[in-house]
């Protein structure tokens, strides 16, 4: 079983949960009557590692918002995938070829467990239309979404595969300083070739900044590593 439906009984935490942490939550409060409008939309489910939340080409039905875990975005086949981007908790996903109609653009796959809220296009459209303030929530969190990835690009250009590889250790690695993602992976997220992603690590292990294993990497010395991604 890939999936598991969260039983009404537990609901109300969720939702809480969005209320606290979905889009601007200093100048748009939820009221009572926003957040049974939310839970009316949607469902809370969770995924297993490996499972998804939606595949590429599948008409786009519905959008997540992230709670707990992280989620990985590819292109192509599971065997042979291109990873496009990484979404974490709060993340909306799939919202955007939900409202235009068309089908997904990426697959979306739990790497580790996840808790979403999964919103059903006709039910979520009438709440929109109806509840401003969810309707302004949701436009922020999108419009945050896109600034932070503006960011990112801009931040990226002119610098070298090393500074770009370094940036994005720091930024993925987990409480024990670990990141899990293989090389393709890497050069998928940075729009690079896997070689120089591979020199660039070799490199960065050299300097004794990183230390590599199979679809892993352990920051051994983050200091150095945002030295050379330009923090330091």
């Amino acid at each position: 079983m890939s999936e598991v439906l969260i039983v009404d009984a537990e609901i109300e935490r969720h939702v809480a949960w969005l209320a606290k942490s979905f889009g601007r939550t200093d100048y748009l409060p939820l009221h009572p009557a926003d957040l049974e409008a939310l839970a009316s939309a949607g469902e809370v489910v969770e995924k297993y590692p490996g499972t998804h939340l939606f595949r590429e080409g599948a008409d786009a039905t519905a959008a997540y918002v992230i709670e707990r875990g992280q989620v990985e975005l590819y292109r192509g086949s599971s065997d042979d995938r291109r990873v496009v981007g990484r979404a974490q908790t709060g993340t909306v996903l799939g919202d955007i070829a939900m409202f235009r109609g068309e089908p997904y653009i990426s697959s979306a796959r739990a790497v580790d467990a996840v808790t979403a809220f999964r919103f059903d296009r006709d039910k979520l459209l009438p709440v929109l239309f109806r509840r401003p303030v969810i309707t302004l929530r949701w436009l922020v969190a999108g419009l945050s979404q896109l600034e932070s990835t503006q960011r990112r690009v801009l931040g990226l250009k002119h610098r070298t595969v090393k500074d770009q590889v370094a940036e994005l250790l720091l930024d993925e690695a987990d409480t024990r300083r670990e990141v899990h993602l293989s090389q393709s992976a890497i050069a998928g997220l940075l729009g690079a070739s896997r070689q120089t992603v591979n020199e660039a690590l070799g490199m960065l292990r050299a300097d004794q900044y990183i230390a590599t294993g199979y679809r892993s990497v352990r920051l051994v010395d983050p200091e150095g590593l945002a030295r050379v991604a330009g923090r330091g």
